[in-house]
């Protein structure tokens, strides 16, 4: 399904496609990141879909196979200092944007996941749950997934009592508890519910 749904775009005028997506708009600490990936025409991958769909070792698993396959692909991260100057919206655009632009050489067509545009002048459509739609953005979603989390398990080296490993950022009570008994580290989005009712000290 996934890959009919971007088969059928392909047209005189396209090409090359490239898919969009983020992960990281809701935890309570670490960056929100974004990936573009432009894959074959007509290149199949048995199995993909969205990342939340997917275990972490089958999301692992299409990575690899991913980033092997594609002709091209980069990744955007946006820190949470930004994301609290800015909102998560505009961080998350901003995230999009750096990946896209990492990319070198042309494709024709960005397919972004849900209701907003990259900021870049490309011809592009966004389209509402694209990552359970399009192979290019659930690909995109694998990709900004396991690279977010694996920064996230880096974190958990540095912040332990948090257990970053396991929840990722996310809002878990283990995590809010945590929050409670040792106050948000520089990595925790300040401006989120559930981090700025933490008294700082």
């Amino acid at each position: 399904m996934l890959f009919n749904f971007d088969n059928r775009l392909y047209s005189k005028n396209v090409n090359l496609i490239c898919g969009v997506d983020e992960a990281g708009r809701g935890p309570l600490a670490g960056p929100v990141v974004a990936a573009a990936v432009v894959l074959p025409k007509g290149i199949r991958l048995e199995g993909l879909r969205d990342s939340k769909l997917l275990t972490e070792k089958r999301r692992s698993f299409f990575f690899d196979e991913i980033t092997n396959i594609a002709l091209k692909w980069a990744t955007g991260l946006v820190g949470p200092k930004i994301v609290d100057d800015i909102n998560i919206l505009n961080a998350t655009l901003l995230a999009m944007k750096e990946a896209v632009t990492k990319l070198e050489g042309s494709f024709d067509l960005i397919l972004v996941d849900g209701r907003d545009e990259v900021p870049v002048n490309m011809v592009q459509q966004s389209i509402i749950k694209g990552d359970t739609l399009s192979a290019h953005i659930a690909a995109a979603s694998v990709l900004a997934k396991v690279t977010r989390d694996r920064i996230m398990i880096d974190y958990h080296k540095k912040y332990p009592q948090y257990n970053f490993i396991r929840n990722k950022g996310y809002g878990t009570n283990e995590h809010k508890a945590a929050l409670l008994d040792h106050g948000p580290t520089p990595i925790h989005r300040r401006t989120f519910s559930g981090v700025k009712e933490v008294s700082f000290g």
